[in-house]
């Protein structure tokens, strides 16, 4: 702990419950667990419009990391209900493209990419198990891995870590009330010494807004207008700072390989996503209404 702020040594996200019946009524799909009655709770896709299931494995026959999820474009992976989005890693076996994990969940792309701004995104963790590793983070748009959003149209001539890498939030399941952000570079990536973290002791119960300011100078990092972490590197080059050039949001739900054996599902829940310009206007925003 330095200054009151919780160092986690990490690395990172890129190079690294019960079966639901979805039955569909017109717009309306209303989820039923397979040994229960109905939830009595309404359920809508994700805006495809500004939204992109990345579902491909980039690397072979996993994500990286060894993660043990396929990411899918299910509804019961990834839904609106009551005005908020909801990402769910359940423990069943899925099957795609020939490949078979026993976890299942989501990972969104944002279809809107921007440089320099304030990113806030109000959310609520999931209960902590050991190997649960929900995430709101950033990847450039030129990001060369396979089955992204940009890549698919055209762009991806950026290596990473080349490309820069911007943890916003990063809540790991075996360190409970801690949220942590980082930055990725050629300098400093995998397990990168360039982070910071606070304790939230209700980040499993409550909404908390995380946020991200973005400049030329530098990046700032904190939950509820508390800033636990500045990168502001003394030398920028192509080494320290890739990140003058178009990003794009992500947000998923991955299962380490260490995951508890008891863990059956969790839901990353998130209320809104705002993206301002760095004049203070929102320039792009999602209320999951």
């Amino acid at each position: 702990m330095l200054n009151g702020k919780i160092l986690l040594v990490r690395r990172s996200r890129r190079n690294q419950s019960h079966p639901l019946i979805v039955v569909t009524l017109t717009n309306l799909l209303i989820i039923f667990s397979a040994n229960t009655s109905a939830t009595n709770e309404s359920v809508k896709p994700v805006d495809s419009t500004k939204w992109f299931h990345q579902t491909i494995l980039p690397n072979g026959k996993s994500w990286f990391n060894g993660e043990l999820q396929h990411y899918t474009d299910q509804i019961t992976n990834s839904f609106v209900s009551n005005g908020t989005l909801k990402i769910k890693a359940i423990k069943e076996s899925t099957k795609q493209r020939g490949v078979t994990k026993e976890f299942s969940s989501a990972r969104l792309n944002s279809k809107f990419a921007f440089t320099y701004g304030k990113v806030e995104v109000r959310a609520k963790m999931p209960k902590s198990y050991g190997g649960a590793w929900p995430a709101i983070w950033m990847l450039s748009k030129d990001i060369n891995e396979r089955g992204a959003y940009f890549q698919q149209l055209g762009f991806g001539k950026s290596n990473w870590p080349d490309c820069g890498e911007i943890d916003i939030l990063e809540f790991w399941g075996r360190i409970p009330e801690v949220a942590q952000s980082a930055v990725h570079t050629r300098s400093s990536h995998g397990n990168t010494i360039n982070l910071g973290s606070q304790r939230i002791p209700s980040i499993s119960s409550k909404f908390h807004v995380y946020h991200l300011d973005w400049n030329k100078d530098f990046l700032s990092f904190g939950v509820d207008n508390v800033e636990h972490y500045k990168y502001n590197p003394k030398v920028k080059n192509q080494m320290t700072w890739p990140f003058d050039s178009d990003q794009y949001l992500l947000l998923n739900f991955a299962i380490e390989r260490n995951i508890e054996p008891s863990f059956e599902n969790g839901i990353l829940e998130i209320d809104y996503v705002r993206i301002y310009d760095d004049s203070g206007v929102l320039i792009w925003s999602d209320e999951f209404n």
